[in-house]
């Protein structure tokens, strides 16, 4: 068990946390929850002793054990994959290591054996034997290939990095597990094995994610962070939000009874007070009047932007016809001779472990890559906005923000433009920021006010959730859901696939899946599997 005692953390004058008490037991799943600025990472770091708080205390049960995601994509650099995830127990490592430097000694003394004796069994009670086995069990399950775990951490690219530090927190069955945006990066297919894994786990673990899907699917209680105060509910994310919409109706129609039966009492107070006959009766509601208090509703400190895609145009029959295209990138075939048509009333999911081979496909639908081979064309009634997966070049100027969104509008009036930019929560001052210093989710609520104000048919998405809080992420899911017409998007956001797309395109080796079918009737499809197994093996011929 890990618990937070009267825990304050003060960041200047401002009070990040007020007197937190909250205890986080065995055998339950705690999804952190809260608005951006919070706190969440903040309180995850003061959990694990990364941060101290101003005052209060945490306390962990004696000999518990407890692991976190770091964060330092470097900090392991100078390791072997395996030494890294082993190191998620950090002394079963230093076991290893000691054990090994007296081995290694050439005049191994009567201590050196007395000393090794100890650390054999040590090592023995902390399943040391299956050490290596049990840290491969995992990097396999997150899809890190065998032939990767002996190299260098270095030599890893950014998702295999992140997968490893993820196997490394759960390494060794940790008594308390704290993970900050544990999804972050990885493709579906490693998402579900963590979601098993979760559910699986029987110790304690607190997580932080924008995932609603992975929420729901893996969490017992929610731990919501509102006003520098935690307050558990029971159950999954759903359920929190319906019994906190739930919580607050029924203050407010408490309030509002309260307030009928305080009309009533002032009236009859007013009414005969002066009559003596009923004085006593007046001087009685006059104190059943004092003992009425109306609970204190405080709004959460939640702010959903007002996102709503608007077609200038209607969408005529045609959309965009593509044949063949291939792209070949560093020596790989990205895109393999792919050809589809795209229908009016198509929202498509393009999914596969292949974020490359997704991107290529985006950029060159929007004219910024040319193909190897092949053919796309527009239908001319349509008119597309693009949310790219790196923004770099579009915020590499020092335009503030309302004269960076002017230059693609319609409109040049002022005031027009500061209305989308309202709705997407920049206010006042927020106008004159430059776009270069802007935070990640500032950026793309930007992006999706440039989407807004095009009045574009078509829209095409490459990972837009990144960089969103959950509240920018259920906005743009709706704004979604109400669109009329055509969507073109990849997301690693389960819920925000499901909820969206009516057609799912898979990008296998470079070739395509196409079904028109939900996210989830499609994960289930068996023949899914088995065309997967048919292009695998057709891309094992090809390559002989």
């Amino acid at each position: 068990m890990i618990s937070a005692n009267n825990v304050t953390l003060r960041i200047g004058k401002k009070a990040l946390f007020e007197d937190v008490n909250i205890k986080f037991t065995e055998g339950n799943c705690y999804g952190l929850i809260g608005a951006n600025g919070a706190g969440k990472s903040t309180f995850l770091k003061i959990l694990s002793g990364q941060l101290e708080p101003t005052n209060g205390e945490i306390i962990i049960t004696p000999g518990q054990r407890l692991s976190f995601l770091q964060q330092d994509h470097f900090k392991y650099d100078a390791y072997p994959v395996l030494d890294t995830v082993i190191m998620g127990n950090q002394r079963l490592y230093d076991i290893m290591k000691e054990k090994d430097a007296i081995y290694a000694k050439e005049d191994f003394t009567e201590e050196d054996g007395i000393r090794a004796s100890d650390l054999e069994a040590e090592f023995a009670d902390l399943n040391g034997w299956e050490a290596e086995s049990d840290a491969a069990t995992l990097l396999n399950g997150l899809g890190i290939d065998t032939e990767l775990h002996y190299k260098q951490m270095a030599d890893l690219n950014g998702p295999e990095k992140v997968k490893v530090l993820l196997a490394q927190a759960l390494f060794g069955n940790p008594d308390i597990l704290l993970l900050d945006e544990p999804t972050n990066h990885l493709d579906l297919d490693a998402i579900a094995w963590l979601e098993e894994f979760l559910i699986n786990f029987e110790n304690t673990v607190i997580v932080v994610s924008h995932d609603r899907y992975f929420l729901n699917k893996v969490c017992t209680q929610i731990a919501d962070i509102d006003y520098a105060k935690i307050q558990l509910y029971a159950g999954n994310y759903d359920f929190w939000y319906e019994s906190s919409q739930l919580l607050v109706k029924q203050m407010k129609e408490a309030n509002r009874k309260k307030e009928e039966k305080i009309k009533e009492l002032q009236e009859f107070i007013q009414r005969f007070s002066a009559n003596a006959s009923k004085s006593k009766q007046a001087t009685s509601r006059k104190r059943a009047l004092e003992k009425i208090e109306l609970d204190e509703i405080k709004p959460s400190s939640r702010k959903y932007p007002y996102i709503d895609f608007r077609p200038e145009r209607e969408i005529g029959n045609e959309v965009l016809t593509v044949e063949n295209l291939t792209k070949t990138i560093d020596g790989v075939k990205v895109l393999d001779h792919i050809s589809f048509i795209v229908g009016r009333e198509d929202k498509i999911a393009f999914v596969g472990s292949n974020e490359l081979a997704k991107t290529t496909l985006f950029k060159i639908l929007m004219g910024e890559m040319e193909p190897d081979e092949g053919s796309y064309k527009w239908g001319v009634t349509t008119s597309q906005a693009y949310f790219p997966k790196d923004n770099t070049q579009e915020f590499d100027n020092d335009l503030i923000i309302s004269d960076w969104l002017t230059q693609y509008s319609p409109v040049k009036d002022v005031t027009y433009v500061r209305g989308f930019l309202g709705r997407m929560l920049f206010a006042g001052d927020d106008g004159v920021k430059k776009v270069k210093v802007l935070s990640g989710g500032e950026k793309v609520r930007c992006l999706l006010s440039k989407m807004m104000i095009s009045g574009a048919n078509i829209l095409i998405f490459d990972e837009p959730t990144n960089h969103l809080d959950m509240e920018s992420i259920t906005a743009l899911n709706n704004g979604l859901i109400k669109f009329p017409g055509v969507i073109l998007f990849t997301s690693h956001d389960h819920q925000f696939v499901q909820t969206t797309a009516n057609r799912i395109m898979e990008i296998v080796n470079g070739g395509l899946i196409d079904k028109i079918t939900t996210y989830d009737e499609y994960l289930a499809s068996d023949e899914m599997a088995r065309k997967r197994q048919v292009y695998t093996v057709n891309s094992e011929e090809d390559g002989d």
